[in-house]
């Protein structure tokens, strides 16, 4: 009996690693559309949408991501998918809450960083035009 062609795939998030595991078959989206990959397909990299990827594992089983914008790349029989931000969750039903929470509190701790970001340049300034009335 032959054994099943597998690929590795790889999701990044841009501090962690989110998930490394083995799969027969990956769907996702791209800017043009839906796509599916099988561990002989040819190389190429895309540009990944906001979607929901699914791997099937060499048992059949099926894994369920809900991914943001990014990148992916496909070399031999490795997967790299790079992205901003991922959920994983057992079904489609799931998923769709776990990615509204998530998504939305990290949505929420972007904000605040943005602020406190505003509020630091703002104090920049500031002091840099005092220094700069000193020096007058």
């Amino acid at each position: 009996m032959s054994e099943v062609a597998t690929m590795t795939v790889t999701l990044r998030l841009p501090a962690r690693l989110f998930y490394k595991g083995q799969a027969t078959k990956l769907t996702a989206r791209a800017e043009n559309g839906s796509f599916g990959v099988l561990p002989d397909h040819v190389d190429f990299v895309t540009a990944v949408v906001p979607c929901v990827l699914m791997l099937t594992s060499p048992g059949g089983g099926e894994q369920v991501f809900g991914i943001d914008e990014g990148i992916l790349v496909k070399h031999g029989r490795q997967m790299e998918i790079c992205v901003r931000r991922a959920a994983q969750d057992a079904d489609l039903a799931s998923l769709k809450a776990t990615i509204r929470e998530s998504f939305v509190y990290m949505d929420e701790q972007e904000r605040t960083a943005r602020s406190a970001l505003s509020r630091l340049e703002v104090d920049m300034v500031r002091h840099f035009a005092k220094l700069a009335d000193l020096h007058r």
